[in-house]
């Protein structure tokens, strides 16, 4: 990863220079053209990272606003995203702007290269949606591009906002109200991860979990899947039929709690008599008659305007990093 302290001085020549070929290769790769071979990438990108390049913000400041705003959303299949997308849109068409929108598909390579591109494209700023990419490389594109990160818990930032769900008290709030019902036995299903994505919303909503369960005087349980991007029916399937099954789940996310709970019927399992199942994100299929889980509110579209706002303000002058977090709400349905 390049170093922000680097040499300011460093420009698209030197990076050409060090790498051994032209310039317009390294425009090439810098705005991920089509046909780059994989050996001119790496050479180019292993320079890059040597020698800490970045845009010049003053050259591109001389260029003036295009009136475009670039979204990253982590994935389409998500069905909370496109609340937080309206919420944006609605802000920024009436302000005037277009907005290009891209998708990482949960896959930090392929978001850098989106990222760089929309940089490249002349992007007034950026709105980054639940991104895979960590907090010094998200502060290094900052410093070349206004830049907002939803789904994203990292309130020492400096260069760039952040807005969110009160993760960790959102999971606080499914403790409490499975307590309320009589619960003990309750487990959460998390994904796994690792120290470069701790400010991601999972992680977040386990150490909620985490922290009301002791304070309940009660181990708290974590069991592990994939990550989003990978399936997971067999290992939802070895939850509900282990053992030593849970009698309370509370789920990350709908992504995984509205699968367990067809899988929980597909198996005769009764909801919630022989297992209550709580999601977050509160997505529209959870509030369907056939499902009705129970789910922790985000507020997406109002995720998505204050997300645009904030990003209107940065592009307007404002320097100092703003990091608001939206008090989640508990919706409870039938499979609590």
């Amino acid at each position: 990863m390049a170093d922000g302290g680097k040499d300011a001085r460093v420009t698209i020549r030197t990076v050409a220079a060090d790498a051994g070929v032209s310039v317009a290769a390294v425009s090439k790769v810098l705005r991920n053209a089509y046909g780059v071979s994989d050996g001119l990438r790496a050479k180019v990108e292993a320079s890059i990272g040597k020698l800490g390049y970045r845009p010049s913000v003053a050259a591109r400041g001389m260029r003036g606003q295009t009136f475009t705003l670039g979204v990253l959303l982590v994935e389409i299949a998500n069905p909370f995203l496109p609340s937080v997308y309206h919420g944006i849109e609605g802000v920024t068409d009436a302000a005037g702007y277009k907005v290009m929108v891209g998708v990482g598909a949960a896959h930090t390579r392929r978001e850098a290269q989106l990222i760089e591109q929309m940089i490249d494209n002349r992007m007034d700023g950026l709105i980054l949606v639940a991104s895979q990419i960590g907090g010094e490389t998200l502060d290094r594109y900052a410093r070349q591009i206004p830049t907002v990160v939803v789904g994203h818990h990292e309130p020492t930032a400096e260069s760039f906002d952040t807005v969110n769900s009160d993760d960790r008290e959102g999971a606080r709030m499914v403790v409490r109200a499975l307590l309320a019902r009589g619960h003990r036995d309750i487990a959460m299903l998390a994904m796994e991860w690792d120290a470069r994505h701790a400010a991601d919303v999972s992680p977040q909503r386990e150490l909620g979990f985490r922290a009301e369960m002791a304070a309940a005087g009660l181990e708290p349980r974590v069991i592990r899947v994939p990550q989003s991007d990978q399936p997971r029916e067999a290992e939802l399937m070895a939850v509900l039929t282990a053992p030593d099954r849970p009698r309370a789940l509370f789920c990350w996310s709908d992504l995984d709690a509205i699968p367990l709970r067809a899988l929980a019927f597909r198996l005769g399992l009764r909801v919630p008599e022989d297992v209550a199942i709580v999601g977050y994100d509160n997505s529209p299929v959870a509030a369907l008659p056939m499902v009705d889980l129970a789910s922790v509110d985000q507020d997406g579209r109002r995720m998505g305007r204050m997300a645009a706002e904030a990003l209107l303000s940065r592009i307007g002058g404002r320097t100092v990093a703003e990091h608001r977090l939206i008090a989640p709400r508990l919706m409870l349905r039938g499979s609590a």
